[in-house]
């Protein structure tokens, strides 16, 4: 099942056959799918369904929704009228719409994707202007490495309106980045990065991403109380406020300077016995003269010196003496430090808000291409977001691998096949030496 357009605040289904349905959620909870006949009919029952259904209307609102089901034959498609290229650089990668090895559905499950190597890109979509102040903002998105992408970016962009998109690039100021960047096996994280006050503020938390070559759900949400959720595949896996997640804010408190840590106050765990005591025999140099060693013939010692005979590591040196360790009675911890209240901070109900978002953009570099990105969605409803993903995300996510079990024992089958062929001429061969042997 896949989603169609926002029609009239309410999201139709498109996939029945001759129709469209009406999405829903059951009292069980689950997302449910009411055919309706196209036409007057078609409108009159959506009516009614809205009416006396409630759990049919629409909770949020749906402010941009992208899932390339328009694409057509060849990878041209409406797609590329709502979707604008930068110029700003003459040598940016190209994007296309594919599906990779691994879909559920070859039509359906196109998505954007990078077809270049070692190249950047920049893309962008505009829609209509919106601000989240007072609601929550939620930024959700699919991307599948299908390369195993070694390095790279997989992140969005959401910018103002006020973006020229034919000239966006690295340098154009956005509100949010999200999303997974890849550099070898050592940065495989995922960026939230907040613009506040025209400066840019990562997420002071790891969070780690998932390359694996399927399909992922990444999920960002910033909620007016302040409060915030990353997910990947609606699993959350971080979470907390912004002001302590992001350096957005000076520090509500500070140490008191009028304060200073008492002279007796130990914060050492442990200290040197005064009972241990050097050994006599401890100190021995470090070195020793190769008594063996002799001066070379010829060695001219007005012109080098006096010859010197070089030094050996002693084995029996054990460096530095020190006593050995005992706990402190002193020790009392670490000293804590009073706080007073920090006269530069200043709280701001408008950490997260943004009030000219409409354009999400894709602003990369890739290494290794073929990163494929579908299923964006922007919305100030969270729960439409987790099904909106379960309908994609999780169906194609299955489906890949399935078909990925399936290919490997094809390819397990082909390469038995291909041993077979190979042991065929060989045995022939050693049955017709068998054969001259008898006959001799």
């Amino acid at each position: 099942m896949r989603s169609g357009q926002t029609e009239g605040g309410r999201e139709l289904l498109r996939g029945t056959k001759g129709g469209a349905g009406v999405r829903g959620r059951a009292s069980n909870g689950s997302i449910v799918l009411v055919p309706v006949p196209m036409g007057l009919w078609g409108l009159l029952a959506v009516a009614w369904l809205v009416a006396l259904h409630p759990p049919f209307l629409a909770r949020g609102a749906v402010y941009f929704r992208e899932q390339f089901l328009d694409g057509g034959g060849g990878g041209a498609g409406k797609w590329q009228a709502r979707w604008v290229p930068s110029h700003h650089r003459s040598d940016y990668g190209t994007f296309r719409l594919a599906t990779g090895k691994l879909y559920s559905d070859r039509d359906l499950d196109k998505g954007l994707q990078t077809s270049e190597d070692l190249k950047f890109y920049a893309i962008s979509s505009r829609f209509k202007p919106f601000s989240n102040e007072g609601r929550p903002l939620v930024i959700q998105y699919t991307v599948k490495h299908k390369q195993r992408i070694d390095c790279g970016g997989g992140y969005v962009k959401i910018f103002p309106s006020s973006l020229d998109q034919k000239n966006m690039s690295g340098e154009s100021p956005y509100y949010v980045m999200f999303g997974p960047d890849i550099c070898s096996s050592d940065t495989k994280k995922v960026h939230a990065i907040l613009n506040y006050k025209n400066k840019f503020h990562p997420i002071k938390k790891p969070i780690r991403c998932i390359v694996d070559g399927f399909t992922h759900l990444y999920t960002l949400v910033l909620n007016p109380d302040h409060t915030y959720k990353v997910k990947i595949d609606n699993r959350v896996v971080a979470s907390g406020f912004l002001e302590e997640d992001w350096d957005l804010l000076p520090p509500r408190t500070i140490d008191d300077p009028a304060v200073e840590k008492p002279e007796d106050w130990e914060e050492e765990e442990e200290v040197d016995d005064p009972e241990d005591q050097k050994p006599e025999d401890w100190d021995i140099p470090e070195f020793l003269v190769d008594t063996s060693a002799e001066k070379p013939k010829g060695w001219e010692e007005a012109k080098e010196g006096d010859w010197q005979p070089p030094l050996l590591p002693n084995p029996l040196y054990r460096g530095e003496w020190r006593p050995r360790k005992i706990p402190n009675p002193k020790y009392k911890g670490a000293w804590p430090h009073p706080q007073i209240a920090n006269p530069e901070y200043e709280p701001d109900v408008n950490l997260s808000v943004y009030r000219d978002i409409g354009v999400l953009g894709l602003d990369l570099w890739q290494v290794r291409s073929g990163t494929i990105f579908d299923n964006f969605l922007i919305t100030d409803d969270e729960d439409y977001a987790e099904d909106f993903g379960e309908e994609t995300w999780r169906e194609t996510q299955e489906a890949e691998q399935k078909m990925n079990q399936q290919q490997i024992e094809e390819e397990k089958r082909r390469k038995q096949r291909m041993a077979k062929k190979k042991e065929r001429p060989q045995k022939k061969k050693l049955l017709g030496s068998a054969v001259q042997k008898e006959e001799l």
